[in-house]
């Protein structure tokens, strides 16, 4: 169907690492499985942007296509949920390799489930696994893990798990590529009268229910799973795009920095809503004692704790917990520093106390790295007065 108003083309908001989300409807084939027919220009694309020196992490759906032509003969006789993941299991191989096939350097599998990103230590893995990839520039491939995910952890589409694995991978830009040119105040495939929205500056009920609740007919998703992912990046201070993967003018004007589609801003910048939630998540299991020193540096001058600064550390928490980082005052008081995520459990953090970072390794036999807080995972709360602690 001919647009009357097409999208006015815009400039994209700058950017140097971003997650590119392709649903299924790019990649099926008409008669079954997948096809490289639009993923060849998305690849284009992102070998662009490579060669510009960004990095993209590609969230990829057409798992469950590809096992459904490989299934072809039994797929139609069981609808469960089990015969879907089968599928997917089948599948996984088989969208990696079309994606591969369209790169001369090696990418990555990574599959996740809701499980894997609730969990903090499974959180905490994953995104340092994504970041040691993206470190050694091979481009990570990820997916929802069907094959082992249940019902009620699953995370329902590939829009929504997008918008996940931005935020997990301090992105700036989520990019969703799909089979409409963008956002329109109507479905255009139905309403003649639907007119484009170029930007959308707050995602309101208005906007949200533009969006309906259609999808592909071989996805989970549709505009409204898309605007819900935008909401939780914008979340994060994270912009997105909706773009059509389809209209290869469309994707060669993205490599050149211009989007004709639709641009959701958000109000908040991704360091603010990062230390909002680590200053507000109440879910504080212990606390990290360090010496004036460390204290100076974290509080004035956004350091990372490190194991020499470090006194004791009071509670049962794991790698991966929410922590306090306190000075000890008087009549056993504490002194709250800043709120952090912390990379090594409690008894681990006393063994390494009071060292030096390359002898990490020598006191446990293993290392997670020299920061026991990374100042990424690490809020300041300024004078916030004294704190009896709980574990002190």
């Amino acid at each position: 169907m001919t647009q009357t108003r097409p999208f006015t083309p815009q400039t994209l908001p700058p950017w140097r690492r971003a997650v590119l989300k392709v649903g299924s409807s790019l990649l099926a084939a008409d008669t079954g499985g997948l096809s490289t027919r639009y993923a060849l220009g998305l690849a284009q694309f992102i070998s662009a942007c490579h060669a510009d020196g960004r990095e993209i992490v590609l969230v990829s759906s057409g798992a469950v296509a590809a096992g459904r032509l490989m299934l072809r003969d039994h797929s139609h006789e069981d609808t469960s949920n089990a015969a879907r993941q089968a599928m997917a299991a089948l599948g996984q191989t088989q969208t990696v390799a079309l994606w591969q096939r369209l790169f001369d350097h090696p990418l990555a599998q990574v599959l996740l489930t809701h499980d894997d990103l609730r969990d903090r230590r499974r959180y905490l893995n994953a995104r340092a696994t994504l970041s040691e990839l993206l470190n050694y520039k091979i481009m990570p491939v990820v997916n929802e893990n069907d094959t082992v995910a249940i019902d009620e952890l699953t995370l329902g589409d590939n829009d929504n798990l997008a918008a996940i694995v931005a935020a997990l991978v301090d992105a700036d830009l989520l990019l969703i590529a799909t089979d409409i040119d963008g956002l329109y105040t109507a479905d255009p495939r139905t309403n003649l009268d639907a007119e484009p929205v170029n930007e959308v500056l707050e995602l309101t009920t208005e906007i949200m229910a533009m969006a309906g609740c259609a999808g592909s007919s071989v996805g989970t998703g549709g505009m409204r799973t898309k605007l819900e992912a935008a909401e939780k990046a914008a979340t994060a201070g994270i912009q997105t795009v909706l773009f059509n993967g389809r209209d290869s003018e469309v994707v060669s004007l993205l490599a050149r920095g211009q989007l004709r589609g639709t641009l959701l801003h958000t109000s908040a910048t991704r360091l603010h809503a990062r230390k909002y939630w680590l200053r507000h998540m109440p879910a504080v299991t212990g606390h990290i004692h360090v010496d004036a020193g460390a204290a100076h540096a974290i509080a004035h001058e956004g350091a990372s704790l490190l194991p020499m600064g470090i006194i004791r550390a009071d509670g049962m928490f794991q790698r991966g917990d929410m922590v306090e980082i306190v000075t000890d005052g008087d009549a056993g008081m504490l002194h709250v520093i800043a709120r952090g995520i912390a990379q090594y459990g409690a008894a681990e953090i006393n063994r390494i106390a009071r060292t030096h970072t390359r002898d990490i390794g020598d006191r446990l036999g293993y290392s997670y790295g020299e920061n026991v807080v990374h100042r990424d995972d690490l809020a300041t709360l300024g004078d916030t007065g004294l704190l009896t602690g709980e574990y002190a």
